[in-house]
C-alpha cells in the first residue's frame, strides 16, 4: 500500500528524470575523443539562462529526493521497531 509520501517520492523522481533529459550535452562524447575534436578542455564556459535554471533545479530536486528517502527510511524503521517487527536479515 502506497502512502502519501511514497507518491511525493515518485513525483520528485519523475521530475528529476525530466530535468535531466532537458539538459543539453556538455561535451562531444566519444566521437570527439576519437577524432580529436573539442580540444578546448580548459576553456571556461558558463551556463546561462535556461540551462542554468534547469541545472539548479536538478540539483535542488536531487537534494529533496535524498532527504525524502532518508525521512521515509527513518519513518519506516521507527514504525517497524514500534510494532516489534524485526527487519534484520
Amino acid at each position: 500500500m502506497l502512502h502519501w509520501y511514497d507518491w511525493i517520492f515518485m513525483g520528485v523522481g519523475i521530475i528529476i528524470i525530466i530535468l535531466c533529459l532537458l539538459q543539453g550535452g556538455k561535451s562531444e562524447g566519444a566521437s570527439g575523443a576519437i577524432t580529436g575534436g573539442g580540444l578546448n578542455v580548459f576553456v571556461k564556459t558558463k551556463e546561462r539562462g535556461a540551462e542554468k535554471v534547469v541545472s539548479i533545479l536538478t540539483m535542488v530536486m536531487a537534494i529533496i529526493f535524498f532527504i525524502i528517502a532518508i525521512v521515509i527510511e527513518l519513518t519506516n524503521s521507527s514504525a517497524s521497531a514500534a510494532s516489534g517487527i524485526n527487519m534484520m536479515f
